[in-house]
């Protein structure tokens, strides 16, 4: 039987586009100032002038708040980019480069480690936000792992798996330890150039001399 998954959040725009701004505003202002627990449905209202009752019409509860704010930050309420120039191999650096949006970085850097901890203290938070935020990263390394394959770059065996990852580790461990551990500039190219390495039975030079065949 499949295990179900969190559903995502809807981040469609309700009716009153204002009003469900006006909370998403206050509530990462109060977020990132009190943490999770410390700031109340109560005092969201109070700082977005959106009355609880309309707030519980948009989100059923403090949780699915918290995981659309937090999508926000991440940029997951925008058109992700399609990551397909015609170079693989240059399609997977601009995938490893891809950042959230920078205007949101101040709000982001101080939203961080309260979620971390409320995701510690709450573990089905933790699970549902982790699923959230890092499921469209993934869907993108498959397909572009998979377009590889299409290609002929890749083996059908390819460990997606693994790939995953290879991919996004040392992109985590950059953004973990970039102002403590000096990191190359170009992290993202040498991540791709080690993935291509360690998998590819055929570099784009091969390949398309094998079409020309």
């Amino acid at each position: 039987m499949k295990s179900e998954e969190p559903a995502p959040p809807n981040l469609q725009r309700p009716r009153s586009r204002r009003a469900h701004t006006a909370v998403l505003d206050a509530a990462l202002e109060l977020f990132s100032e009190r943490g999770i627990e410390g700031a109340s449905i109560d005092s969201i209202a109070a700082l977005s002038g959106v009355s609880k009752a309309t707030i519980y019409k948009h989100w059923p509860d403090k949780k699915a708040l918290c995981l659309e704010a937090l999508g926000r930050v991440h940029g997951l309420d925008r058109e992700p980019p399609p990551f397909d120039s015609g170079d693989l191999r240059q399609d997977f650096i601009d995938f490893l480069e891809h950042k959230p949006p920078a205007e949101l970085s101040r709000l982001r850097d101080k939203l961080m480690p309260h979620l971390i901890a409320y995701a510690a203290r709450d573990r089905e938070f933790g699970r549902m936000w982790r699923a959230y935020v890092t499921e469209p990263g993934r869907r993108q390394a498959i397909e572009l792992m998979e377009r590889g394959i299409a290609l002929g770059y890749f083996p059908p065996t390819l460990d997606k798996t693994l790939g995953l990852a290879l991919l996004i580790g040392p992109m985590m461990y950059q953004h973990i330890f970039q102002d403590t551990t000096p990191l190359p500039a170009d992290l993202a190219a040498g991540v791709a150039t080690a993935f291509w390495r360690a998998f590819a039975i055929a570099g784009p030079d091969s390949r398309r001399k094998k079409n020309k065949t």
